[in-house]
């Protein structure tokens, strides 16, 4: 078969082409910004690529036309497509029908740490010699690539609830049928395609009425949000994680050292490379659905001491004069004071210079912009990127005086971040997309 993806360059469709290349399948696609890393591991796939969505490339006469989310009515490629009665389907549907038919689904779900358990959880299985296949919405180190086919019935997926195409309104999640799924958690995001945080809450339901009775839940049991999910109707065993009574983790960000710990006590533990709260959390998921699988919790504990995190989570991009830069993806507040606190335990009282590009749909709308204040609390200078926002950044972050500098230009942010900072710093970028490539900006700047 020959798809042609339009839209192909994000991390999820660029997956979907490189499982339907392992697949068997002729692959092609487009997109309006073609460009490294992706463009080069696609080229490397023997798929070729097209600039724009013009619609000549209707010659190409695809069996069918794979759609992307990000491709909306007006395009012309796609008004072609529908003009002359062309098939199409959405990337998720293509995913359902073509590569996880008849596979044990392993489902990550939640607005946080999906991209982490997710590797987490392929990494357990992988180092369990069961061989999973996989497609995450980042690079897992262990890997080095971000989707791959697998030769067993085992894939993990990261489960997103984005909506899923044009034509389909629903989550991306309620095409994958998992057999097991995680829910890590539940806030209020995608303020662009959702009204509040009942109608996520309803498209998460309408994932859990999807999964059989044979199948398993892995659930946070500090989640409020979660708890209404599961009480609207459930038909799926669940076992709970973050229970102070049952399944939860500790551990010490200064030795890394990582315990599990059950309905009776202690159950075992490892060191590992990784920090914080919530990443112990996204372990003791990723343990509980290994198990549902058949890797025990010892054997999960021994992969998790090799497992070597995600590309762009807490990720070192470089060290000059004693001057750390880090690069990170969150974007979200929850996510950001959650990354800004894990800095902090691991590094103590040195000082940490948050540098922050609001771009996501939700925080381009300034939906949360109040709370951006609170969830930099923890660091001692934060500098901001406003050059692309509806909203006046400099108010919503005045309650912070002195420790927050925002610029409109990515040079002059740059200069205020060098002059800013002193040997023994450490620079954490948080960001969803590239940030006009700041972190090698600071580097050479800083070497300079």
């Amino acid at each position: 078969m020959h798809i042609h993806i339009l839209g192909i360059c994000g991390t999820f469709m660029g997956g979907i082409a490189q499982l339907a290349v392992a697949s068997g399948h002729r692959v092609t696609g487009c997109d309006a910004n073609v460009y490294p890393p992706m463009s080069d591991q696609l080229r490397q796939a023997g798929i070729e690529l097209i600039e724009g969505f013009d619609q000549e490339q209707l010659a190409l006469n695809p069996d069918i036309f794979v759609i992307g989310n990000a491709v909306s009515r007006g395009n012309p490629l796609l008004e072609a497509v529908l003009d002359k009665g062309l098939p199409y389907v959405s990337g998720p549907q293509w995913l359902a029908e073509n590569v996880l038919q008849g596979r044990w689904v392993l489902g990550v779900a939640g607005t946080h740490g999906k991209t982490t358990t997710s590797s987490m959880l392929a990494w357990i299985l992988e180092d369990a010699n069961m061989s999973p296949g996989f497609l995450i919405g980042g690079v897992p180190l262990n890997f080095g690539v971000s989707a791959r086919l697998g030769d067993t019935p085992f894939f993990v997926i990261e489960a997103d609830e984005y909506d899923t195409a044009f034509c389909d309104k629903r989550s991306k999640f309620v095409h994958y049928h998992p057999r097991t799924v995680i829910l890590n958690n539940l806030e209020f995001d995608h303020a662009d395609i959702f009204a509040d945080l009942a109608a996520i809450e309803t498209q998460f339901h309408h994932l859990i009425r999807t999964l059989p009775q044979s199948g398993l839940i892995v659930a946070n049991a500090e989640e409020a949000s979660l708890g209404r999910v599961l009480s609207r109707g459930c038909w799926t065993p669940v076992e709970h994680f973050n229970d102070s009574a049952g399944y939860r983790m500790t551990g010490d960000d200064t030795t890394g050292e990582l315990i599990l710990h059950g309905p009776g006590g202690e159950i075992g533990r490892c060191i590992w490379q990784l920090s914080g709260a919530h990443n112990r959390a996204n372990a003791c998921a990723a343990l509980l659905a290994a198990r549902h699988v058949g890797v025990p919790f010892d054997k999960g504990l021994e992969a998790l001491a090799n497992f070597s995190n995600v590309k762009r989570r807490m990720e070192v991009r470089g060290m000059v004069d004693g001057i750390t830069v880090y690069d990170d993806f969150a974007h979200h507040p929850t996510a950001i004071a959650t990354t800004v606190d894990g800095l902090r335990r691991k590094v103590g009282d040195a000082r940490i210079l948050a540098v922050l590009e609001p771009r996501s749909n939700t925080m381009k709308l300034g939906t949360m912009k109040s709370q951006l204040p609170d969830s930099l609390s923890a660091a001692d200078a934060t500098f901001c990127y406003a050059g692309q926002l509806g909203w006046d950044a400099r108010e919503a972050l005045a309650p912070m005086g002195e420790r927050a500098c925002v610029h409109d230009d990515i040079a002059g942010l740059v200069s205020a971040i060098v002059d800013a900072a002193h040997p023994g710093d450490h620079i954490l970028v948080m960001s969803n997309g590239g940030f006009a490539g700041i972190h090698n900006l600071l580097l050479e700047r800083l070497g300079k």
